[in-house]
């Protein structure tokens, strides 16, 4: 019988929990309470490859070594330098008598804990070329007596269901924010009248802002046009936010949010800007320019440098939630105390009960989103 948390997988240091641990037992036999599965592919989270990316020049067979290197020293995909990982599908080929997963043999499943706290081991990495975060392999995993997995979805292809997992605690916590403060009554918005003709997709409104109608608020995506981001934007309309402004790096980004946007009955974002979100003050006056500052700032970009400029785009007791495994969250708390700024500072979590579910949801409900993951799948 195995421990529920994993922690006789760890090897060292002893006495940590796996997530913590420098080196995981992956190669062991199941204990009752585990599963065993057979990788099919793994979705490194984006700050983890963007920073193999930048240190190995774009070299794809560099990045593989690199990858490849990490899983045989550590027993897990665990980033050295980010301290994040992602996650993968497989089928499950074993499963304890007394495993609470619920998972049966042959079932094609994905994880829903971090590939940092999952024990790991890779055979084969010759179907990838290094490029994408995703990771065609083979090889195994054990997922533990309290860890968390998915069956894949019938109606999606694998590498879709995959990439909407890999990211599925953004939105979740997004709608539960922008809800919460949307049932506290009327607040500060815009009216969302967009002319379909006006490439700009600004929206319509007089200039000072007014009461909405309906309770709701102003949302702020940083990273709008990725994975995390669309998806959270997607939420936030779910959840009531009558003003959603998208933050993009480059004019082509902005060109592809709002291509996305027009696909959709009521846009994903009422109005786009393309900002460096590692500059503070020129983000924040471009978000206070296009209707901010933001009742809830969602940071989802896989860069690092970017907590100043989320805690300025954000109101007075206001809400900011860092999304983003590339944030310094001794930088961002200090840095809010060095602004004097009054916020509500969340760490994303990446797990909330029922947060696979919403993603999907979100995902097969907006052309808008499904459109954006094409282009980055």
């Amino acid at each position: 019988m195995g421990h529920e948390l994993g922690l006789h997988r760890v090897l060292e240091p002893e006495g940590v929990l796996p997530q913590a641990a420098w080196r995981l037992d992956a190669t062991s036999p199941v204990a009752e309470d585990e599963v065993l599965l057979a990788v099919e592919r793994l979705n490194l989270d984006a700050a983890s490859y963007h920073q193999l990316f930048q240190e190995h020049d774009g070299d794809g067979a560099a990045i593989r070594e690199a990858v490849r290197s990490i899983v045989e020293e550590r027993g897990k995909m665990h980033n050295p330098v980010t301290g994040s990982g992602g996650m993968l599908i497989g089928t499950v080929l074993e499963v304890g008598p007394t495993s609470p997963l619920g998972l049966k043999q042959g079932q094609q499943v994905a994880t829903l804990v971090s590939l940092t706290a999952t024990p790991l081991a890779l055979s084969d990495l010759s179907a990838w070329d290094g490029l994408s975060e995703q990771v065609p392999c083979s090889g195994q995993a054990v997922l533990f007596g309290r860890s968390i997995a998915a069956v894949l979805p019938d109606d999606l292809p694998s590498e879709q269901a995959l990439a909407v997992f890999d990211v599925c605690g953004a939105p979740s916590l997004t709608a539960r924010v922008v809800g919460e403060v949307a049932v506290k009554g009327m607040t500060i918005g815009y009216p969302e009248r967009v002319l379909p003709d006006n490439d700009d997709l600004t929206v319509v409104s007089s200039r000072k802002p007014v009461r909405s109608p309906r309770p709701g608020s102003v949302v702020c995506v940083i990273g709008a046009a990725g994975k995390s981001g669309s998806l959270s934007l997607a939420a936030a309309r779910s959840a009531g936010a009558t003003h959603r402004i998208g933050v993009v790096r480059s004019p082509e980004e902005r060109q592809a949010l709002l291509a996305a946007s027009r696909l959709d009955p009521q846009p994903l974002a009422t109005t786009v800007v393309v900002a460096d979100a590692r500059n503070p003050v020129l983000l924040a006056e471009k978000v206070r320019a296009a209707g901010g500052p933001a009742d809830v700032t969602v940071l989802c970009v896989d860069v690092p440098g970017c907590e100043h400029g989320a805690v300025l785009a954000t109101a007075e007791r206001g809400t900011v939630i860092f999304f983003s495994m590339a944030t310094s969250f001794s930088a961002a708390a200090l840095g809010a105390e060095a602004l004097a700024a009054d916020v509500t500072m969340l760490v994303g979590n990446g797990y909330s009960v029922g947060h696979a579910e919403l993603a999907l949801r979100e995902f097969r409900g907006s052309a808008g989103v499904q459109a954006l993951f094409a282009a980055r799948i």
